[in-house]
């Protein structure tokens, strides 16, 4: 049986890829890559393979790769340290008899994308493709979940959604569709040298979405519209750097608002504009919308919205 490894296991996307094939028979062909194999005590007991691995460390891959033909590379989150990172887990799993690449990209990497994010993921197509390993592109949008369950709640209790956006449109997807894509490409034949936009089914600006907020969590969530210098200001007064500070997170996560203004333009010039059927194409089932998401979160939501000291 073939077998695959896993970067970034431990994270968030890793474990629910994780679940995910295991639950398909797979829990003895997976090795699980992870800085901290203590958090993945559970993976052993299930019969997966844990290995000690450092995306800084390109010493400590060789050995953590071996003996797989499958890679499913899981994208970094520190933005401008991806790169490096990204070459070392390539690098290794070229040496050591990897056969195929699946990477978690970005809907759109053209360079014309002025979403710095693009930069990273763009870079690291090209590596991969240069590396001599078959490849599967797996280009995931906007995470509805990022904004609807991260974010969501601050715009309900503050009853303001800022935004540069200016009416741009995305088809957010939820994170689960994105990883199901993943587990059906990689158990599956015919995936390779393919780029997947992995979208959500519908395309919306965030003025619609601000609308369903308001719906479901029973509070008006107001779309303020700025300039890219008054998102700036308010990420600045959130204690969100500009460029990136290594080690340096807001909420648990390295945020940079570089990296976040240079997104609202890309929705704003129609740059992530894209709506595919690439999740029904991979799984045999339609892509959730972001709807289906504030309904699942429904009790969330209007348990926010009841909690904030700003009331409807």
């Amino acid at each position: 049986m073939t077998r695959i490894v896993i970067t970034g296991a431990s994270g968030q996307y890793g474990r629910m890829a994780t679940d995910k094939l295991i639950a398909k028979g797979f829990a003895d062909d997976l090795i699980l890559i992870t800085r901290t194999p203590a958090k993945l005590e559970d993976r052993k007991a299930q019969g997966c393979d844990v290995r000690y691995g450092d995306f800084d460390k390109p010493e400590t891959l060789a050995d953590a790769v071996r003996g797989a033909e499958k890679m499913l590379l899981i994208s970094g989150t520190r933005v401008g340290a991806r790169v490096p990172q990204h070459k070392a887990a390539i690098d290794a799993a070229a040496a050591n008899g990897v056969k195929h690449i699946f990477y978690t990209s970005f809907v759109n990497v053209d360079k014309n994308n002025p979403a710095i994010v693009t930069i990273d993921h763009r870079e690291t197509e090209n590596l991969i493709k240069k590396s001599g390993c078959a490849w599967t592109f797996l280009r995931d949008a906007h995470y509805a979940d990022a904004m609807i369950l991260n974010a969501g709640p601050g715009f309900i209790a503050s009853g303001t959604w800022l935004t540069s956006t200016n009416g741009g449109r995305e088809a957010m997807v939820w994170r689960e569709d994105c990883v199901d894509c993943a587990v059906a490409a990689l158990t599956q034949d015919g995936h390779e040298n393919k780029a997947y936009p992995i979208t959500g089914p519908n395309s919306e600006n965030f003025e619609e979405i601000a609308a369903m907020l308001s719906e479901v969590s029973g509070k008006e969530v107001k779309l303020v519209e700025t300039d890219d210098e008054g998102m700036y200001a308010h990420f600045d007064v959130l204690g969100i750097p500009r460029e990136p500070v290594d080690d340096q997170t807001v909420a648990g996560i390295p945020w940079n608002s570089d990296d976040m203004v240079s997104f609202e333009r890309s929705i704003r010039e129609g740059c992530l504009d894209i709506c595919t059927d690439d999740v029904e194409k991979l799984t045999g089932r339609k892509a959730r919308s972001v709807r289906e998401l504030i309904d699942a979160n429904a009790a969330f939501l209007k348990q926010v919205a009841k909690d904030s000291p700003h009331k409807a």
